[in-house]
């Protein structure tokens, strides 16, 4: 599924080496090109409206003297007229083609409508992260001059808040629902207007003359998190947009099923990312349903099951989860159900090894052994994709063996508008990979001979570098930002590659993590982190080292559930406290061994090995700033935040070793 297209390149003047240039077997001659008919994401919705006005487009579940009931649902005619007045509105309110428009909240009907209101103006719209905190809120909002912004009725507050802060350039405040008199005269005595969702669509008309729309307009600046710094505002043009969306029809019409109006979409990753973006976005150009999650992770099956989706996107952190509790039902089942489901798994997994199709690989263990897993999405899901992180591959086995559907794991960035590489659907081989390029990009890897890859070597390994029509126009305002990620036309992703012989790509390292011991030694602390998390007694770790120091200690948040267990089997009370559990000096010996035994399986050389490890008690949040809103950790804030901890394991092993 890949070619190569350019020879490879050796090291010179100050240069690193860098590997042959590939593309998509699909984009073999050209990348792929955008048709004529299309100048912005709006004519995506344009098309699906006029072959599928009365069709479903958005639902959510409906709520009755407080039950939760059936999805119902907007039509796409019917969100076509809301946008259009909505947009016409936001035009009333002095905002002009270009200017910048926020968006803030969880995923709704409302976010896709303000969405498709600043496509239909030709307004630029900045999604204001849902797990951010104020400060950074205020950041995107004077960073990115946002004059109007939408706002979920339950983030009011935060925006109101910083208003004074932000008020130089915000001038119109919009509530997805209402909003209280209170709330409005606050605003007004900062100069700025506020509406409820009612009041501000009555502003609009029904007929408008809409703006000329360019592709290489900005459709939308995204800011990602970070994990240092001020977060960096994203550029994408509508033709990067529009690319990334029409390459994923592309992949899927070449490999799979395109998506179509019998599709049905579970939306509960966050909008305010470019993932669900761009999916929503192939949803509605398919003429698909989107149906909204609740917002509450308790209800998140309950809501697959009800509306019974046909297409599911995940992160591996949620997957993992999914995991964790089949696997414990069927621990629970007894002997009988437990030996019959490894005898169906090993029986379909070995007929995937061998090549044989989904579909055709176990048709009658599919109904007899694993239709209950495939009804905990709903019964109807077809396609799985997952994406944000690397997917561990006994899970993505798990997943490809058991939930009767395909699954294809992808990696991208904001910078590349999503995903840049995807696996092919249909094709177990690919498994552990990230897959093959998009048809709208190219790569190659290049040398970073600091850490020991050779992007020319017989396994080929070096920092994965993208070129094509879906990368970022740069980053807003900051044009030395842009300048370090963008170098001789290509953008250095800052993640380490390997070419697999089957010409997939996997994910092995990141470039910026790693930092040196006192012995020299280099230390590529991701990976490590990666394989740590493989013991099933912890959630999350963060490894820490300095170049002042000869080994390893960590931060881990222990599974609640797995330590009380241990505790019980040693005759310790735990009672209430888990915080006093954790802080036990034989739970952490007791953590700490088997942290290294998972090590020591998976190959990690003494250096690599854990001295010490402080068990925390309280997951690693957002609200502590310890974790971007997409789980990155943040590990210069992680430092600052466990310092004393930090210290203090590292005088505890030098005393054991004394």
């Amino acid at each position: 599924y890949t070619v190569e297209v350019a020879a490879s390149t050796p090291a010179a003047a100050g240069k690193p080496s860098a590997g042959p240039v590939y593309r998509c077997v699909y984009s073999e001659n050209a990348l792929m090109a955008i048709p004529p008919p299309f100048n912005s994401p709006w004519d995506f919705f344009s098309k699906s409206v006029k072959k599928y006005a009365s069709n479903n487009m958005l639902g959510r579940r409906q709520v009755k003297d407080g039950k939760v009931g059936e999805y119902i649902w907007l039509t796409y005619k019917e969100v076509y007229d809301a946008a259009i007045r909505t947009g016409s509105a936001i035009r009333r309110r002095g905002v002009n083609p270009g200017d910048r428009c926020g968006i803030y909240g969880t995923n709704c009907r409302e976010w896709i409508i303000a969405m498709e209101a600043c496509n239909s103006q030709a307004v630029t719209y900045v999604p204001l992260y849902d797990s951010l905190g104020p400060n950074a809120v205020e950041f995107i909002i004077n960073h990115a001059e946002v004059s109007i912004a939408f706002v979920q009725e339950a983030k009011l507050s935060a925006i109101l808040a910083c208003l004074s802060r932000c008020a130089k350039h915000l001038k119109t405040l919009v509530s997805f629902g209402k909003i209280t008199d209170k709330q409005k005269e606050k605003a007004e005595e900062l100069g700025v207007s506020c509406f409820s969702w009612e009041e501000f669509s009555a502003l609009g008309g029904s007929v408008v003359d809409l703006p000329e729309k360019k592709r290489t307009d900005t459709c939308t600046i995204m800011y990602t998190s970070g994990t240092t710094g001020e977060p960096k505002g994203v550029i994408l043009s509508n033709a990067a947009f529009m690319a990334e969306v029409l390459s994923m029809d592309q992949l899927l019409m070449e490999t799979d099923k395109v998506g179509s109006e019998d599709d049905v979409y579970f939306s509960f990753l966050p909008l305010a990312h470019i993932f669900d973006q761009i999916m929503e976005t192939y949803c509605i150009y398919s003429g698909a349903s989107i149906g909204f999650w609740q917002g509450d992770i308790r209800f998140l099956i309950e809501d697959l099951i009800v509306l019974k989706p046909t297409i599911f996107c995940g992160v591996p952190r949620v997957y993992d989860r999914i995991y964790s509790g089949i696997v414990d039902k069927i621990s629970a089942g007894g002997f009988v159900k437990k030996s019959l489901f490894q005898f169906a798994y090993n029986y379909k997994l070995r007929n995937l090894e061998k090549g044989v199709k989904q579909e055709e690989a176990s048709p009658a263990m599919d109904k007899l052994v694993f239709s209950k897993i495939k009804q905990a999405f709903g019964g109807r899901v077809r396609l799985m994709l997952s994406g944000a992180a690397p997917l561990p591959k006994h899970i993505e086995e798990f997943l490809r063996v058991t939930c009767c559907c395909v699954l294809s794991q992808g990696y991208g960035l904001t910078e590349s508008c999503g995903g840049c590489f995807t696996s092919i659907t249909d094709e177990f081989s690919m498994m552990g990979s990230v897959g093959v390029p998009m048809t709208t990009i190219e790569a190659r890897l290049e040398s970073v001979p600091e850490m020991g890859y050779d992007a020319l070597a017989s396994v080929p390994r070096g920092e994965i570098c993208l070129r094509g029509n879906t990368l970022f126009s740069g980053y807003h305002k900051r044009p030395d930002l842009t300048a370090q990620v963008i170098v001789d036309g290509w953008f250095h992703t800052g993640d380490i590659g390997e070419w697999q012989p089957n010409g997939a790509m996997k994910i092995v390292d990141r470039k910026k993590n790693i930092f040196k011991l006192s012995q020299g030694e280099y230390v590529a602390v991701e990976s490590l982190e990666s394989t740590y998390s493989r013991c099933p007694l912890v959630t999350s770790i963060w490894v820490y080292g300095n170049s002042f120091e000869s080994f390893l200690v960590a931060v881990a948040v222990p599974d609640k559930k797995a330590l009380e267990d241990w505790a019980a089997a040693v005759g310790r009370e735990t009672g209430d406290d888990f915080r006093s559990l954790c802080g036990d000096p034989n739970a952490r010996r007791y953590v700490l061994d088997e942290l290294n035994a998972v090590g020591k399986k998976h190959g990690l050389r003494g250096f690599e090995m854990l001295k010490g490890v402080h068990l925390e008690a309280v997951p690693f949040d957002v609200e502590r700033e310890l974790i971007t809103p997409t789980f990155k950790l943040k590990r210069p804030v992680l430092l600052e935040y466990y310092k004393e901890r930090i210290d203090e394991l590292y005088s505890e092993a030098k005393a054991e070793k004394a």
